[in-house]
């Protein structure tokens, strides 16, 4: 997360009133129902304070007022959540084989999405690409009317750290790529937050930090589809992502799970790819580029060669399940990815010789939650608007004037 911090003295009296602006914020949005009171409570503000933060944050369209809550001691207070019907925040992925976006609410909930099927191109055809669809979509009548806090998009390779720069898609062919740049050459009226993620680690994000009530300390998604990557995330109130010094953490397809083996998109031999991909399913397989993978293979399922096949790749995933625990340790696992649609044949094993084997180290009965999201399709993207929304509030310069609207405008 941003830290403006760094760059305000501590007398600034606007920064400050922004700093606890976003500190209310933060803490409505984790626990909504709670008046001013419970935040005063919480944040040790004076109920003064809070008075004045909160009532900024309605006017500017952020929270609304609830009904009211009985109070341990003095007046009942109104419960403050977060206003689901002003602002949106846009995601996008750039997927192997295709675009997938979202318009969502503070809230997470999701307004409008598009999925548009591209064969692999060029970097510029796909910006423009996406751009277009982006614009239609904001054109739609759900999202329209709502004030955009901005745009993240989720990449399929690493991110150079501190830049916009995608480092290298080996399914795409791209390298050292500003698609952001790119992309900002067809959307020159899109205003607000403008940031780009790998795909694994912004799914990872907005697995976590939409979440409300009981949140784990740490949570990894894996995300199976046409390459395999992982994200982690961790930090309650300030989620961070693992990133590494390169920006390569998490890109556990290219780790080596068979010395010696088949060569990857990477140029490495024996990475976890060769094993447990789209890609090396369909050459297994036979199966084209061009076609779905899960329907191609729906009538084949009972096969041999693909029941093989498939128990192959689930038990290499399983063995990725296992070293992630072991090096990462997380709270919470969360498996994603188009793969997760092949069903039992290919999941089971998986899920077998990691539930199998997780424990053996240690030796304990703890077990670590291992949840499947069965349609996976916009969780990367809706991840990427879980980030915008984010840097919103965690950067109390967003709530200068590009971002915030008088109350005029909310009204209206």
């Amino acid at each position: 997360m941003p830290n403006s911090a760094k760059q305000h003295n501590a007398g600034d009296l606007r920064f400050l009133k922004r700093l606890n602006r976003s500190a209310i914020l933060e803490m409505v949005r984790r626990t909504p129902g709670m008046t001013r009171a419970d935040i005063a409570t919480e944040a040790r503000l004076t109920k003064a304070t809070v008075g004045t933060g909160v009532q900024s944050l309605l006017e500017r369209g952020w929270l609304e007022e609830g009904e009211l809550k009985k109070s341990s001691g003095g007046r009942p207070g109104r419960a403050l959540y977060l206003n689901d019907g002003y602002y949106a925040l846009i995601g996008a992925e750039v997927g192997v084989h295709g675009l997938r976006m979202v318009a969502c609410s503070l809230n997470g909930h999701i307004l409008d999405q598009h999925h548009e099927h591209l064969p692999p191109t060029t970097p510029e055809v796909t910006a423009q690409h996406l751009a277009e669809c982006l614009q239609r979509l904001l054109a739609g009548p759900d999202v329209a009317e709502r004030h955009c806090l901005g745009l993240g998009v989720a990449v399929p390779g690493p991110i150079a750290p501190g830049q916009t720069v995608l480092r290298l898609a080996p399914n795409l062919g791209w390298r050292d790529v500003p698609f952001l740049d790119l992309l900002r050459q067809h959307l020159p009226t899109l205003e607000g937050i403008w940031l780009m993620d790998n795909e694994a680690k912004a799914a990872a994000f907005g697995e976590l930090y939409f979440r409300t009530g009981e949140i784990p300390d740490s949570l990894l998604y894996v995300s199976a589809g046409t390459g395999i990557g992982s994200g982690l995330v961790e930090g309650n109130p300030w989620p961070v992502v693992t990133r590494g010094l390169q920006g390569l953490a998490g890109e556990i397809g290219h780790t080596i799970l068979q010395p010696g083996g088949l060569y990857c998109h990477c140029g490495n031999r024996g990475c976890a790819e060769t094993l447990v991909s789209g890609w090396t399913l369909r050459a297994a397989l036979g199966i084209a580029e061009e076609d779905d993978l899960y329907e191609a293979l729906q009538p084949r399922l009972q096969d041999d060669d693909v029941q093989h096949t498939l128990k192959r790749a689930g038990q290499a995933l399983g063995t990725l399940l296992l070293n992630l625990h072991h090096t990462q340790n997380p709270s919470e696992i969360v498996l994603g990815g188009s793969l997760t649609r092949l069903g039992p044949a290919f999941l089971e094993p998986a899920l077998d010789y990691f539930d199998a084997s997780q424990n053996r180290l240690l030796g304990i009965s703890q077990r670590i939650p291992l949840r499947i999201i069965d349609d996976s399709t916009f969780v990367a993207a809706r991840g990427a608007a879980a980030q915008v929304l984010a840097h919103a509030i965690h950067d109390p310069d967003a709530f200068g004037t590009k971002l915030s609207p008088s109350a005029a405008e909310v009204s209206s």
